[in-house]
Formats: C-alpha cells, structure tokens, sequence
C-alpha cells in the first residue's frame, strides 16, 4: 500500500497516538457515566474523539492522492522552540522557581512573558502589536478566569501584593 499524501498521513498517526495517550490516561480516573461523570469522562471522551479523526485523517492519506503527494518539509525548529519555549516561561512565571529565587511572577506577568517569546516564533515581530496582543488576553483571563470564575492563583508578582 502506498501512502499518497505524507502530511495527512503522518498528521493522522500524531493525532491517533496523541488520543490514545488521552485515552488511556483517563481510564486512571473514575469516568463514570453520561449522567454522573467522573474525573476522566471529558479526556476519555476527547481522547476516544481525537483517535477517531486521527484515524480518518491517515485514511485519507492512504487514498486521497494529491498533485504534489503531500510531501512533509523540513521541520520548522524556531517556531517549535520559541513556542515550547513560551509555556515553560509561563509556567516559571505562575509558580516561581524557588530553588533559585525567582518569585511567583503571576497571571498578568506570565501572559506578557508567554505572548513576547511566543510571538519571536514568526518571521516578523513587532513590539507594539505584541503589547497590544498581550494586553487584550491579560485583561480576558483576568476577566474570565479570575473574576467570572473565581479561581484562586497569583494574579500579581508575589512581592508586590504581600
């Protein structure tokens, strides 16, 4: 059998392994039923999901043929660094890393740092239009994850609101 479109193909696999994954996760949880569910009916549930297209997808890329056989390129590092990159440093700056003294930074710091090393993945970066991006989704969490929903995490850097 000859695969005659590499990217569907190839997405197809990631998507199937990564669903899978989800899956087989979710079934150290008590997922329990469409009426009472559990702790791990909505990433069973996504999981089961995300395998089934991802089995579609590589279905396609088995029969569908293309002009140009979806070849894959090369892979893009800088975008995969930076964007790696851009969650662990909104990680460091949530909860700190106390072992070597970096306090927790919070929400609003974590989005600024998150959105600028995101966006040095493109091929063009402008500071005011990150500043605005960073702007707007700082003031949406704020707004949808502190105020809507109350969560209760550092929203401020920690020396400041002692």
């Amino acid at each position: 059998m000859r695969i005659k479109n590499q990217r569907d193909f190839v997405s197809g696999l990631m998507f199937t392994v990564v669903g899978a994954g989800f899956a087989w996760g979710a079934t150290n949880y008590n997922v329990g039923d469409a009426a009472r569910m559990g702790p791990g009916y909505f990433p069973m549930l996504v999981g089961v999901l995300l395998t089934i297209l991802g089995l579609i997808v590589a279905f396609e890329g088995l029969v569908v043929e293309t002009e140009d056989g979806g070849k894959i390129g090369s892979i893009g590092w800088k975008p995969l660094v930076f964007i790696i990159l851009s969650n662990l440093v909104f990680g460091l700056m949530i909860g700190g890393l106390p072992s070597i003294g970096l306090p927790a930074m919070g929400l609003i710091v974590g989005i600024y740092a998150l959105t600028i090393v995101a966006a040095m993945a493109g091929d063009q970066f402008r500071w005011k239009e990150v500043l605005i991006l960073a702007t707007v989704l700082a003031l949406g969490s704020y707004f949808t994850f502190v105020y809507m929903l109350n969560l209760q995490f550092p929203v401020w850097p920690s020396f400041i609101v002692r």
